[in-house]
């Protein structure tokens, strides 16, 4: 999940409730979010461009980790498979990932990055702030490598 500018709908909580980790890939908003996903699961997070210092001394810029044999990279602003932001290529050819979650755009994309050899996910934005008309979280199974059972939560903005 990314971009909840400190709201969580309680549909997102709710498909949240049977993950065994969840990710958040940045501008959080408040510790108290941080704090109720970390009361569903183990949370993962990094800060994004809005998250002020109290997140920022909780959270990285940047997370590279395993799920299972998947290695992941999270990233807030990562910008896209052919125009990725500054400096993430770099981070995508060290880390070698075979996904790579970013947020930022408020728009969900999943794609296929051929040329990196990883899925790219941008689950869009959970929260209520930006242009988004729709809310929206990804959630997927992870057995070895691969990734299977990607769900996509999407709420409408009242």
């Amino acid at each position: 999940m990314s971009d909840t500018h400190s709201f969580l709908h309680p549909s997102v909580e709710a498909f949240l409730s049977d993950c065994d980790q969840i990710w958040h890939a940045g501008d959080i908003g408040t510790v108290s979010i941080m704090n109720k996903l970390s009361s569903i699961a183990p949370l993962i997070a990094v800060y994004g461009n809005i998250d002020g210092n109290e997140i920022r001394q909780s959270a990285p810029l940047s997370a590279s980790f395993y799920c299972e044999e998947l290695k992941v990279l999270m990233i807030h602003i990562g910008g896209y498979p052919g125009r990725y932001a500054p400096g993430v290529l770099q981070m995508i050819n060290r880390e070698k990932p075979g996904l790579f979650v970013a947020g930022h755009s408020h728009i969900l994309r999943v794609i296929n990055d051929k040329a990196n050899q990883l899925l790219h996910i941008n689950p869009g934005a959970a929260g209520n702030f930006g242009v988004h008309l729709v809310r929206t979280a990804v959630c997927c199974q992870v057995a070895g490598r691969r990734i299977l059972d990607l769900k996509v939560l999407e709420i409408p903005r009242e």
